[in-house]
């Protein structure tokens, strides 16, 4: 359980370094910058998660995890081309990064406190907190302000989670389904444009 879930972590961490190297790309920074950019997004969750559970920050623990995202940000300065020519390199890399870190949050926090609801709560800030500081740092609108689903995919993968533990599902099923479940959703939301309703004031114009 232990090693899968750290895998889990790995790929979360460096699926969103290499959307932060995605971004630097764009912007045709030097390759420094591509190795900062990917550095902050990767771990940026996953600090914020540790920090608030008041547990030793994981890549302190465990310098792989800042190698992990050295190595995306290199990757990503000599192959970003190749990604963009496919097509939306960025979302697709925050889609399994969302993915990956909501129920690696999720299940994280459940090791140290058995909560439910901050577990899941601390699933999406996991998840979401990366992009935020991509975002605001390379002065990009943020992902979670766009009308398209994006924190309800990471909310689907960590509430999926928690569920599937309280009901006594097997670990590994419960991390498989859950990831599935929040990377379903994000790709609804990037090939089919899928949104929830924004909020509209009683009596508002609708076109207003």
């Amino acid at each position: 359980m232990v090693h899968f879930l750290q895998i889990l972590d790995f790929i979360g961490v460096a699926v969103f370094a290499i959307s932060g190297g995605i971004v630097a790309s764009r912007l045709k920074l030097d390759i420094l910058a591509f190795v900062l950019l990917a550095t902050f997004t990767g771990i940026g969750g996953g600090t914020l998660r540790d920090l608030l559970l008041g547990v030793p920050v994981f890549w302190v623990i465990n310098q792989t995890y800042l190698l992990v995202c050295v190595i995306a940000g290199v990757a990503t300065w000599f192959m970003a081309h190749l990604g963009e020519a496919l097509g939306k390199p960025l979302r697709w890399a925050d889609a399994v990064g969302i993915a990956c870190y909501s129920v690696m949050g999720a299940a994280k926090t459940l090791t140290v406190v058995d909560r439910p609801v901050v577990a899941i709560m601390m699933g999406v800030a996991t998840a979401a907190f990366g992009g935020v500081i991509r975002d605001t740092v390379a002065h990009q609108p943020s992902a979670i302000i766009k009308g398209e689903i994006y924190l309800t995919a990471a909310f689907a993968g960590a509430f999926s989670y928690v569920a599937f533990v309280a009901l006594h599902m097997p670990p590994r099923p419960a991390i498989v389904i859950a990831v599935l479940a929040a990377f379903i959703l994000r790709a609804g939301a990037i090939q089919f444009g899928w949104s929830l309703p924004g909020y509209r004031a009683p009596g508002s114009d609708p076109e207003g």
